[in-house]
């Protein structure tokens, strides 16, 4: 991630060049001149200069204090602090809801208004006039969206699901969940909506759902926090990591209305690690979001939210259509799932190189950045105002009761050129909001009302446009595209099938959606009860689940999902749930020898070594030895190590603390925050020669592995418990021997990583040392 934002793709991963790796520098060399080992390369999405990523301690630090701390919390206290996390889980969805529906009638009105002045005009006849209102609306607002993207919040393009998926992984993204990236996401989320772009608002509603879960968590934004005491309780990364859950869970259950489907979201697709409190939290905070929409529908269905509010909420409910399926249509939905597999991830595959392309052109600065979003606003509305003229007009259905044909409104028969009595169904496609037109596709009861070859016009269309689409600089989410594609191709089917199946063709166009986004997107449970909750008709299930498990099956022979490739691009060093299995050939003790050696600190250390430690590695944590090094008493982190020569905690003599003398210098709740900036620490010569006490701020609790443990089993144990570090100890301590063998930290256990420095590990074959 550069410095605007912006996704840069480098050519490490691919030539064999290795980038420093902050967390395995030696002590005596120049920061800038060292060699490193098991290094990675960060890539990025649309831009330049890659910089530092840091990780997230979620682990408990049992130190001295926060020992104490917990053994002195009253019962009142305690309760207190679980009261307050209800409370910011009831928050997040009641803003996350609030914001949503904000989102959903601005676009609505904003679109709608736009489209009704477009088909003003034709009924006029002027259709040139028609063509340059539109054009010049949709450039407008895509302008709008671009530049506050590119000049305030360059975090707030793309969805910004990757980004959260990496966070509750462990991985610090900067600057992804502050107040002005929310704003941002909000407002140009609504203008790249309403232009008419190829995205959706629900990937930026994960995204805004969770930015309000982190400012909530820490008291506002970093210039203006509120200072209330117990909100410093959350202000830590374990706390912080189960709002954001919680705020995740909420966007997806704002953009449709699905409860279930975004706790399993939740915990399918972005939170590594979960645990039964926080799945309640989760369910509550998209109890109360859904609680909030539903009084917003009601709201709309009084005619109160202006152009096209009604029904805006909410995507598509076949709960009236009757499902009737028989044994022989079991060849169509697998053929859709098969289809949905394939196109998955061929989709995948040219949306990663389509964003390498973009990468070249948006490395020349922000005006390119802008052109770009304007060009493809530009192609989008030609395409969408134009194509329609190509297709033939067909007479309405006297027996539908729906309105036919229609102007302006939303409808299922838009007339744009055609006489009275006839309507235009490209039109009815193209010129509606993005939620009428997944309406439309999915209609039931209208076996003809799409032709054969304008379903292919709609169908070609929106891949090109989904693909040129996502990586411009605005808000923009992947489901929507995704689900406009695979109706399209889902309906087709279902036409080409009419005769022989029983199957409503709205219904076989929610399948092909379905089965689009499983082959992309590889999910499956989330998938499936969000499909449920938004068509309301259960007998679907057993379908809906045959089509996603072929769809992701399929998929996965391929490639990689969409949100792993992004992650893969923007170079963020995310830890799978599986390992390699070369990894069981190789132990933790041959990774820890490949690194330097491991820089320790002693139990009670002078004031210059702990500088020269900071001054010149960038470790996160250092072991802390006694017993003349050969007993190891714990591990501190730098930011301690900074508030302690902040706060100039230094002794005259070599020797312990009392407790009382710890306590009246330091608070467990401010050893909790991340502070760790060294450059503003002015040591005088004379504090130099003095000594700290580390035992008191020393995590005494660290997770070791033997030498001798697999890295395989390591990773694991890396990855589920949420670790930063982990020890290497020797498996027999000889004497004079140091306790530490060394460090493993998230780049160490990364597949790639580890290949750079055992290129004789074949993980194509056999998976062993040669």
């Amino acid at each position: 991630m550069d410095e605007d934002g912006n996704l840069q793709i480098s050519n490490s991963n691919y030539n064999g060049e290795e980038e420093a790796d902050p967390e395995n520098n030696t002590m005596n060399q120049p920061l800038l001149k060292r060699h490193r080992t098991l290094s990675s390369t960060p890539l990025a999405l649309v831009g330049t200069k890659v910089s530092h990523i840091e990780s997230l301690d979620y682990e408990i630090n049992e130190n001295d204090l926060f020992k104490h701390d917990w053994r002195s919390r009253s019962k009142t206290q305690v309760l207190q602090y679980i009261f307050a996390k209800w409370t910011l889980a009831f928050l997040v969805g009641l803003l996350t809801g609030l914001i949503a529906t904000l989102i959903n009638l601005a676009v609505e009105n904003i679109a709608g208004y736009k489209l009704l002045a477009v088909g003003h005009y034709i009924g006029q006849d002027r259709y040139v006039t028609g063509l340059l209102v539109f054009t010049g609306a949709n450039l407008g607002l895509t302008l709008v969206a671009t530049v506050l993207v590119v000049v305030f919040a360059p975090t707030a393009a793309g969805p910004g699901i990757p980004e959260i998926k990496a966070y509750l992984n462990g991985i610090d993204t900067p600057n992804m969940f502050g107040a002005t990236t929310m704003i941002v996401k909000i407002v140009g989320s609504i203008g790249a909506v309403a232009a008419g772009l190829d995205l959706g608002k629900e990937g930026p509603l994960v995204h805004i759902g969770s930015c309000i879960a982190s400012l909530l968590g820490q008291g506002g934004p970093d210039n203006h926090r509120i200072k209330w005491r117990w909100l410093r309780y959350f202000n830590n990364d374990r706390d912080r990591r189960d709002l954001i859950t919680c705020g995740s869970a909420s966007g997806v259950c704002a953009a449709f209305r699905s409860p279930v489907g975004g706790v399993l979201f939740a915990l399918e697709e972005v939170a590594t690690w979960w645990r039964s409190a926080l799945l309640w939290r989760t369910f509550f905070s998209t109890a109360v979001v859904v609680v909030v929409l539903r009084a917003f529908i009601e709201i709309c269905n009084s005619g109160k939210c202006g152009l096209f509010g009604k029904g805006g909420l909410i995507m598509f409910d076949v709960s009236h259509v009757e499902v009737r399926y028989h044994a022989v249509d079991i060849i169509p939905v697998t053929l859709i799932g098969v289809i949905g597999g394939i196109l998955g991830s061929l989709y995948n595959h040219l949306l990663h190189k389509v964003l390498r392309l973009y990468n070249l052109i948006n490395q020349k600065g922000k005006i390119h950045k802008v052109l770009l979003s304007l060009s493809v606003s530009l192609f989008t509305s030609l395409c969408l105002y134009g194509l329609p003229f190509l297709a033939e007009c067909k007479p309405c259905n006297p027996s539908i009761d729906e309105a036919c044909p229609t102007n302006g409104r939303s409808g299922n028969f838009k007339q744009f050129n055609c006489p009275n009595g006839y309507y235009n169904d490209l039109a009815t496609l193209f010129l509606t909001t993005n939620d009428d037109a997944v309406r439309n596709v999915f209609s039931s009861n209208t076996p003809n009302e799409f032709g054969m070859v304008s379903l292919w016009v709609y169908f070609g269309l929106y891949c090109i446009l989904g693909l040129i689409t996502f990586g411009i600089a605005t808000p923009s989410g992947l489901f929507l595209p995704i689900i406009l594609m695979g109706s399209a191709y889902g309906r087709m089917l279902g036409t080409v099938m009419g005769p022989y199946t029983k199957i409503d063709q709205g219904l076989y166009a929610v399948l092909g959606a379905a089965s689009l986004m499983a082959g992309s997107m590889r999910m499956t449970v989330s998938l499936c009860v969000i499909f449920l909750e938004l068509t309301n008709n259960l007998l679907l299930l057993p379908i809906t689940m045959f089509v996603l498990l072929i769809a992701k099956t399929v998929g996965d022979s391929f490639n990689l999902s969409i949100y792993e490739i992004i992650l893969h691009l923007k170079g963020l060093p995310f830890l799978e749930a599986n390992p390699e299995p070369w990894m069981r050939n190789l132990t933790v003790g041959e990774l820890g020898d490949a690194k330097p050696p491991v820089v320790t600190l002693r139990g009670v250390e002078k004031v210059a070594n702990i500088v020269d430690a900071l001054r010149n590695t960038t470790h996160n944590a250092f072991p802390v030895l006694d017993g003349d090094a050969t007993e190891l008493h714990g591990l501190i982190l730098r930011a301690h190590l900074v508030k302690v020569l902040k706060k100039r905690w230094f002794l005259n003599e070599k020797r312990r603390t009392e407790d009382w003398e710890v306590r009246e210098k330091f608070t467990p709740v401010e050893l909790a925050e991340r502070e760790d900036n060294f450059d503003d620490v002015a040591i005088t010569s004379s504090a130099m020669q003095m000594y700290v006490d580390l035992h008191p701020l020393t995590n005494t609790t660290p997770y070791t592995v033997v030498q001798s443990m697999s890295v395989a089993k390591a990773l694991v144990l890396f990855r589920s418990v949420g670790l930063r570090h982990l020890l290497i100890v020797p498996k027999i301590q000889a004497s004079g021997m140091s306790p530490v063998i060394g460090i493993l930290t998230r780049q160490d256990l990364r597949a790639y990583n580890i290949l750079q420095a055992f290129p004789h590990l074949d993980k194509h074959k056999s998976g062993k040392l040669r």
